[in-house]
């Protein structure tokens, strides 16, 4: 009993205890197995936004990416079997209409079109299920290429000015080489701890964060690149409860874009009747 007591204060003691402790010793007999608590989870903030301005956004846009390119907006979309409205389509938005302006269109009976990403002077627009995207011209919308890569699907893209960011359906976001869209790396996002769907859709890159539409719900994250732990939420369920009130076949929120200029981020949803303009707290001057 008196050696179970002593070896009971012996661990109590050891619960502030680092590896210097422990491995320095070549003596086993000396040696304490120190059991160390796993680390406090990441805290996260409950993201707030300030309304800026509404416009139009067409409800036959099934919105899968967005982006912003010399002051202008560009749209990519899907066309779901069962919505024979929908085209898989990207072009520049008319803020007065929010009618894209189309400058490809993808053949819906071949591809469904996904996530949308500027780089080099190159639009890159993914599909869904075919494990390939295409590149355009940014100033002509020329075709010039296509790229290929084995995630079982592509769901949001975006890039990092180095790399490409995509998201497949899961809660890994995998990371691609911009020459020949090798890949080079998987970064596992915590959603578990924050009880949040696997499905991380449309993604954007800001100031050295991701942002990421998570499906089926009306949230977006932010999400350190160096670990993959979320850092933030933001909740857009009352521009969604908007949505649905003024167009009841509003889909799921997606679609981020950021303008580094005015600072103010664009949100929509898939056949949402508006586009909104906000800005969140990390952007306050």
């Amino acid at each position: 009993m008196k050696k179970l007591l002593i070896f009971a204060i012996a661990l109590s003691s050891c619960s502030g205890c680092d590896n210097s402790s422990t491995t320095g010793s070549k003596d086993k007999k000396d040696s304490l197995i120190c059991i160390i608590p796993p680390p406090p989870k990441q805290q996260v903030r409950q993201l707030n936004y300030i309304l800026h301005k509404t416009f139009p956004h067409d409800t036959t846009s099934f919105t899968e990416g967005l982006l912003v390119h010399e002051g202008k907006l560009l749209e990519s979309t899907g066309a779901p079997d069962y919505m024979p409205q929908t085209r898989s389509v990207f072009g520049i938005i008319d803020t007065l209409t929010g009618k894209i302006n189309v400058k490809a269109e993808l053949d819906k009976k071949k591809y469904f079109g996904e996530g949308l990403s500027l780089f080099n002077n190159k639009i890159y627009y993914l599909t869904w299920q075919n494990q390939v995207g295409f590149m355009y011209d940014a100033k002509t919308f020329n075709p010039v290429g296509q790229f290929s890569f084995k995630n079982k699907e592509g769901w949001g893209l975006t890039n990092d000015g180095t790399n490409f960011i995509m998201s497949d359906g899961t809660s890994d976001l995998s990371y691609f080489e911009p020459v020949n869209f090798n890949f080079l790396k998987t970064l596992p996002v915590n959603t578990i701890d924050h009880d949040l769907p696997d499905q991380l859709n449309e993604l954007e890159y800001i100031d050295g964060f991701i942002y990421a539409n998570v499906w089926k719900t009306n949230k977006i994250v932010k999400i350190d690149p160096a670990n993959g732990y979320i850092l933030g939420i933001l909740d857009l369920t009352q521009l969604a409860s908007a949505s649905k009130k003024k167009y009841p076949n509003s889909q799921e929120m997606n679609g981020i874009a950021y303008d580094p200029v005015s600072k103010r981020m664009f949100v929509t949803g898939k056949m949402w009747p508006e586009m909104y303009v906000i800005t969140i707290e990390d952007y306050k001057n």
